[in-house]
């Protein structure tokens, strides 16, 4: 049992998670890619509207309280419920304690969010993950590490999120001092980027030759996270007493994870052979954080045309009732005279 363990934990690479030497330049491509990634979440950002919600950070730390408290948590409790393997959960965990993505700026802009805190929540999110996503490992995972024989690299982990502060800030300075040139980049940079990473996974499992695990658990699991997460972070901003657009916006920080730096993450932890295993839950997680987030700017949209055509009746109402007074006025006094 103890030469299985040891053997398990020696086909983590500690570098990028690949088992061959020649997969190292794959590693160099990841990290470039997931410097792109914050980079363009960079450029979304204004310094202005940041310091402006600094300094009044309640929906911030509303936010931050889901983003790092709430996920991680559900999670555990996921994993936990549907008993699924040391590796799948670990993974689990990593999806749940990753920060937002640029894609709930997008949803919160066609739902009526507060724009401004999304975008701050995804720039400071994605700084805190420095420390916020191995501690969140850390606490939960010792169980299954343990059954596991896994050994994950925290300080890697870490390392590559402070290696990531460098191009954020560069992201904030393009956009500060170049914001047309911040807005192209950020269109392409960030596609760019997602589809590198995405990429890189797909490409290294079938480069192996490795068979994607499908299990149902995983899949439920991918399919009701994000579902769960915006709940949870709706609910817990409207018991705190938050406005109703920065309710919305917390639900999509809370729910929409950053699907690329996750993907990065899991190719720093697992091997081939364990990414293969856990990959379907990434892919079930995106597909329904997209769909879910198009379904609702739809429904939003409908509904907020259908609000906007009952004032616009009232007043045509009103209007009408208010003409027909002076025409009764007139004739009363045209019978008078």
């Amino acid at each position: 049992m103890w030469s299985n363990c040891k053997s398990n934990v020696s086909n983590v690479s500690m570098l990028a998670g690949f088992t061959t030497n020649h997969n190292q330049h794959l590693t160099v491509v990841l990290m470039a890619a997931m410097s792109l990634v914050v980079f363009c979440i960079g450029c979304s950002a204004e310094v202005r509207k940041i310091w402006g919600h600094l300094r009044h950070p309640t929906g911030i730390l509303v936010g931050l309280l889901c983003q790092f408290g709430i996920m991680p948590l559900t999670a555990y409790l996921l994993a936990l419920g549907f008993s699924i393997t040391s590796v799948q959960a670990i993974a689990v965990i990593i999806l749940g304690s990753c920060p937002g993505g640029i894609f709930s700026n997008i949803i919160t802009y066609w739902i009526d969010g507060d724009v401004e805190l999304s975008i701050t929540m995804t720039s400071i999110s994605t700084l805190l993950a420095t420390a916020g996503l191995p501690l969140s490992l850390y606490i939960y995972t010792q169980g299954w590490i343990a059954a596991g024989c896994i050994q994950i690299p925290y300080l890697q982990i870490g390392f590559t999120f402070i290696t990531m502060i460098i191009p954020v800030s560069f992201g904030i300075v393009t956009k500060y001092k170049w914001p047309k040139a911040a807005k192209i980049i950020l269109k392409i940079g960030s596609a760019i980027g997602g589809l590198v990473i995405m990429g890189l996974g797909v490409i290294s499992v079938l480069l192996e030759k490795v068979r994607w695990n499908t299990s149902w658990p995983l899949l439920v699991i991918g399919g009701v996270f994000p579902i769960l997460g915006g709940l949870a972070g709706f609910g817990i901003a409207v018991v705190l007493q938050q406005p109703l657009n920065r309710c919305r916006t917390i639900a999509m920080e809370t729910g929409a994870q950053n699907m690329h730096i996750c993907l990065g993450v899991l190719q720093l932890v697992f091997s081939l052979e364990q990414l293969a295993e856990v990959i379907m839950v990434t892919v079930m997680y995106s597909s329904v954080q997209l769909c879910g987030g198009l379904l609702l700017v739809l429904v939003f949209q409908m509904y907020k045309k259908k609000c906007q055509k009952q004032p616009f009746t009232a007043t045509e109402k009103q209007n009408q009732s208010s003409r027909s007074v002076p025409r009764s006025h007139g004739e009363i006094q045209s019978v008078r005279m």
